[in-house]
């Protein structure tokens, strides 16, 4: 109870700047002022999710929740694994670093369709949007923590006999931690837009496919109730990340 007051009281003004902006955008869309194609109104928006919660929760959102696990997964293990690789070796650092940087500089629109023409309309073309959006954040964050220890602890703990394997189990990992999860939060939120974007692209069910059919059918309140159930979702994974950084650096936040 006392952890629910505290998060009240920490976005109160917050909660009161969003329900005083769909409030405004109520009126203005009920008025005329904003033509409801454009903009639908917020109440439209809550009874399209409402009359079609089924398809919604039950279909599209498991198909992008499916997406979103796989691909989050690969993308944590596999980040993880590669940013140890180039802790503990320079020549793979050399090499695989830069293409890191590279595969964030490509335009995910352009290489959507390239993932279709390999894996066909398959949830694997959707995973490896995903992926590749994702990836990013769980490496850099993974390997520049590893690279954050200070070195006079790192001397000290060779002056005291500790292997490379020691140093790195007792200090570097630790310091790690925070930046770890910094990079994750952040993949959580790439990786469900990663869903999203790859059910854009090619399809057949998915919160990202309802809402460019309610697109092409120009259903505003369609897509909009897309976005409102991915903005929820989007946020609840955030919180859910924070709270498990919270826990696992709980000696972090005693300091």
């Amino acid at each position: 109870m006392k952890q629910i007051k505290r998060w009240i009281q920490s976005y109160s003004l917050f909660i009161i700047f969003a329900s005083l902006l769909l409030i405004v955008f109520e009126w203005l869309v009920r008025w005329e002022f904003i033509p409801s194609f454009i903009i639908p109104a917020p109440t439209s928006v809550m009874m399209m999710i409402l009359e079609n919660w089924r398809p919604l929760v039950f279909d599209h959102l498991n198909a992008t929740m499916l997406e979103f696990i796989i691909g989050f997964l690969i993308s944590v293990i596999g980040g993880v694994l590669l940013a140890v690789w180039m802790f503990f070796s320079k020549t793979v650092e050399k090499m695989l670093y830069p293409a890191v940087l590279i595969s964030q500089m490509m335009p995910i629109i352009a290489l959507s369709p390239i993932f279709v023409l390999w894996f066909g309309y398959t949830i694997w073309s959707k995973v490896a949007v995903t992926v590749l959006i994702s990836f990013f954040p769980v490496v850099v964050g993974t390997y520049d923590g590893l690279k954050s220890g200070e070195k006079e602890y790192i001397e000290l703990l060779r002056s005291m006999g500790a292997t490379r394997w020691h140093t790195f189990i007792k200090l570097n990992i630790p310091m790690a931690l925070p930046s770890f999860f910094s990079g994750l939060k952040l993949a959580t939120v790439y990786a469900l837009v990663g869903a999203t974007i790859g059910e854009w692209l090619g399809a057949s069910e998915g919160l990202g496919y309802y809402s460019r059919r309610m697109s092409g059918n120009l259903n505003a309140e369609g897509v909009f109730a897309a976005i409102t159930i991915l903005t929820i979702i989007g946020i609840l994974l955030f919180a859910i990340m924070s709270a498990i950084e919270k826990k696992a650096l709980h000696w972090k936040n005693t300091e």
